[in-house]
Parts: C-alpha cells; structure tokens; sequence
C-alpha cells in the first residue's frame, strides 16, 4: 500500500467521521483493496461497515442484487453493474455512502471494447449512483493500484461537494 492511498484513506475516514456516516465497499478488479486501504487506519471500525468482495457475476448477484438482465445486456464492466454494485453494497451494509469496482485489470480478458486496463467505478453518496470509468496503463498490479487511488480520492471528492 503507498503512502498515497493511506492518505486518502484516512483523509476519507476523517470526512466520514465529521458527516457522521459509514462506508461500504464491493469489489471485483481490486480484490478487496479499498477494504484493506480503509482498514489500515486505526479507528475505521468507525465508519467502514462491509466489504463485499465479488469477483464473479454469481456473488454480484447474490450479495448485492445486481441483476442478471444487467450483467448481460451490459457485462460485468460496466456503468450499470458498478452503480448495482454500490447501491447494492449501501443497502446491504446500512451505510450512507459506498463505492463499486469492477475492471479489467489483465494481462488477459479484455476486448476490442473493453481492454485490459479497464476499470468502472460506482460511488453511492447518500441515496445517489453515479458511474465513472477509467482507462489505466500498466500491468496487473498497476492497474489496481490506481483503482483504488482514484476510487478513494474520488469519493472523497464527492463527499466535499
């Protein structure tokens, strides 16, 4: 973990904490890093609620209620899963606010479409779903590196608006 997303995470944690809300997190591409970023910080039992770690389409479906006609009109990759995701991941948590990955993180699986590097992000702020995708450079590693820096720089953002 670099000293950046510890940053963010606790930055993150201290917003939460003065707004008086909780976190959620459902995660495919990354494996449960945003769930490790927040739980480094001392003190995140506070705020961080769940993590949902769904790599496959099945536990994006049984653990968050994304739904099947979603995943195959769209793929898993994509804005209408990830905002799924995340409402699914704030519902099933109690928690105000949550965030949703899902990508290619490669070297293998992508398409002409959806390449390697790849990621959509959903963020749940509150009772509102908004999607963001980003297209990263690196290999596997650097890839989910950067999703979750920017998932946690972003929903910070979102959270000072």
């Amino acid at each position: 973990m670099t000293e950046d997303i510890t940053q963010l995470a606790q930055r993150l944690g201290n917003t939460l904490s003065t707004k008086g809300w909780q976190i959620s997190c459902a995660e495919s591409c990354t494996g449960g890093g945003i769930g490790y970023a927040i739980t480094s910080i001392s003190g995140s039992s506070a705020w961080f609620k769940k993590g949902f770690i769904t790599y496959s389409n099945d536990a994006k479906q049984e653990l968050l209620g994304v739904s099947e006609d979603t995943l195959i009109q769209y793929g898993a990759v994509s804005a209408q899963t990830v905002e799924e995701m995340a409402e699914g991941a704030a519902k099933n948590a109690n928690a105000e606010v949550a965030i949703a990955i899902s990508g290619v993180a490669g070297p293998d699986g992508g398409t002409p479409d959806k390449p390697v590097g790849t990621v959509w992000f959903g963020f749940y702020i509150n009772g509102q779903s908004i999607s963001q995708k980003l297209l990263i450079t690196g290999n596997r590693q650097d890839v989910r590196i950067k999703a979750i820096e920017f998932a946690l720089f972003n929903t910070l953002m979102l959270l000072q608006k």
